[in-house]
């Protein structure tokens, strides 16, 4: 097995780093402010927002604390969602009366996100918004509210900055559109 260096399945680098933290800096702010005073959980959807919540978190001044969940929509290897959503990994804490906060990477159809919102709505918590850093609008195909957006961006395959191309390059500081036909694995 091969695996490629980023530098050659790259086609364009969409966010730079610097892009990407004085955005998260913005949106650390709008929460802080509009969590002031109140209870605050961020649920991470892992394993692609793990990044983003941990620089996000750096800049939410109020206090909160974090639980994880992993959802899956796509088989191995698989870079098309297959429609199918299931729990890999649920919650540890209980939502019941918490301002939850679902801290995402990227939507996209909003398929997987509408699945995990009635989820965590059935479990009575007091509020529940959504932050993505990444907004697919033009593939949505479910009508999502997303109350933080760092950037919508176009419908391209992106990686980096904790999204993977088959389950590599998450560590890139920068999102970048994969090269047509560009593959990780395979001969060479």
């Amino acid at each position: 097995m091969t695996v490629r260096n980023a530098g050659d399945i790259i086609d364009t680098i969409l966010i730079p780093e610097d892009r990407l933290r004085a955005r998260i800096a913005e949106l650390g702010r709008a929460i802080s402010e509009d969590y002031e005073g109140r209870d605050l959980l961020l649920v991470s959807i892992l394993k692609g927002s793990v990044i983003f919540l941990s620089d996000l978190m750096r800049c939410i001044t109020v206090p909160h604390q974090i639980d994880f969940m992993a959802v899956s929509s796509y088989g191995v290897g698989a870079r098309i969602s297959s429609g199918v959503v299931r729990i890999v990994m649920d919650l540890a804490t209980s939502i019941e009366g918490r301002n939850v906060l679902i801290v995402e990477d990227i939507i996209d159809t909003g398929e997987t996100l509408d699945y995990i919102t009635r989820i965590l709505r059935e479990r009575g918590p007091k509020s529940l918004r959504i932050c993505t850093l990444l907004n697919k609008v033009e593939r949505r195909r479910v009508d999502i509210p997303v109350d933080y957006v760092g950037f919508d961006i176009p419908n391209a395959y992106v990686f980096g900055y904790g999204l993977d191309v088959d389950e590599f390059h998450r560590n890139l500081p920068f999102v970048a559109t994969l090269r047509d036909g560009a593959t990780v694995h395979g001969a060479g």
